[in-house]
């Protein structure tokens, strides 16, 4: 899709001096035209929809699909273009999604996450012992996205996938070059090629001795009786693990952030613990990490509150406008971690493509969040928030690094 007149950009950059909200573009688009076209990097132009409402009707209709090989899908340069190796489920459609996402669904539900919970918090706690231990807080403060905002949920998602910790510096450089919007596309091509090849040795030594984790036991009850392929299984390794680790890391980082700076809430957290699964519920609304999705295609022509889209023609959700709806979420810029109606936040999606792990990541959230409360009340940025390099870069937000002392 091409127009002789491109239409505006994508937003993707937070507003001057406002590191934890949304596009300033978002607020008036939602109100004067909350379905509007945008243009795309490869100048091409989709859908934007920018509206609670519609961000729902767009997200819970089958009739746009999340296939990027069909014609019309909006890229971000991120996809992996329109090959359909190793894709993931999570870019494909019924029923062949419906029949791989069933294939993982149970190690994600909830009453087997909450069983995770100890070994988490067993996890968090070696990590803050470590924090505790570490020389030059005073100088330059320690930072806390490498201490400990990526390595709780890459420890946590290593040990359920069977994939060696050893290895996490290599999943995590290269799923930094995937998600980075500046980075060549040869540089994005020779990552994704990288990860391919460690993934496809990794189910390779699994086949030999599958474990007792994820992989394993995709390998002896899928695989093994053919119900899918070692690429399938390489392909779930690389959806779980990049999704896995990267978006909770982020969460991490900027809600630790947002509790520094509004000391009267943290306290309210501190004085009473059970406020924290609300507070990560409105955490997730007031951030929406994800700034530039998801996006869709129209199969067939869709009429959207009475604006006709039609088929082949590409459609970005604006998760961060949405959850900033204030037709919805009264004061939607204020963090309000007894919000009544915060749980209804659409930051993990909506419909049949919801977000698989966001049982695990409401638990790491909430148990890495408390312990800093309670084991770090002194915790501060070590520099002014001006000086920390938000990831306005990458197309999940969040704090390339995250300088603290106490």
């Amino acid at each position: 899709m091409t127009l002789s007149t491109a239409p505006a950009p994508l937003p993707v950059e937070p507003p001057s001096g406002c590191p934890f909200d949304p596009p300033a573009e978002f607020g008036a688009l939602r109100t004067t035209r909350p379905i509007s076209k945008v243009g795309l990097p490869d100048g091409s132009w989709a859908w934007l929809v920018t509206r609670y409402a519609d961000i729902r009707a767009v997200l819970g209709d089958l009739r746009f699909s999340s296939d990027t090989t069909v014609h019309g899908y909006p890229r971000s340069g991120m996809t992996g273009g329109g090959s359909t190796q190793n894709r993931g489920f999570i870019r494909m459609d019924p029923p062949e999604h419906t029949r791989l996402r069933r294939m993982v669904t149970r190690e994600f539900m909830v009453k087997r996450v909450e069983a995770l919970r100890p070994e988490i918090q067993r996890l968090t706690d070696e990590l803050c012992d470590a924090m505790e231990r570490a020389e030059g807080r005073e100088e330059g403060g320690v930072d806390l996205i490498e201490a400990l905002a990526l390595p709780v949920p890459s420890l946590v998602i290593s040990l359920l996938l069977g994939v060696p910790y050893d290895d996490h510096e290599i999943f995590q450089r290269l799923t930094g070059t995937l998600l980075s919007r500046t980075v060549t596309d040869d540089a994005r091509e020779a990552a994704r090629t990288e990860l391919r090849d460690y993934l496809d040795r990794l189910v390779t030594a699994k086949e030999a001795d599958p474990g007792d984790d994820i992989l394993g036991r995709l390998i002896v009850e899928q695989q093994r009786t053919g119900e899918i392929t070692h690429d399938d299984v390489a392909a779930f390794a690389a959806l779980l693990l990049i999704a896995g680790h990267e978006t909770t890391a982020n969460m991490i980082g900027l809600s630790a952030l947002t509790l520094m700076r509004d000391p009267g809430t943290a306290e309210r957290l501190r004085q009473d613990p059970a406020l924290m699964r609300g507070a990560v519920e409105e955490l997730l609304r007031f951030h929406s990490i994800i700034r530039n999705g998801p996006r869709r295609v129209a199969t067939e022509d869709v009429e959207i509150d009475g604006h006709l889209i039609r088929a082949g023609e590409g459609v970005v959700v604006a998760v961060p406008s949405g959850n900033r709806d204030e037709t919805v979420f009264p004061e939607p810029g204020r963090l309000d971690i007894a919000r009544p109606n915060a749980q209804h936040h659409v930051a993990f999606g909506y419909g049949i493509h919801q977000c698989l792990g966001q049982a695990l990541a409401r638990v790491e959230l909430q148990v890495v969040l408390g312990t800093l409360l309670r084991r770090f009340p002194a915790m501060r940025p070590a520099v002014p928030v001006e000086e920390i390099p938000f990831r306005t870069d990458m197309s999940i937000y969040g704090c390339h690094a995250l300088p603290v002392t106490w």
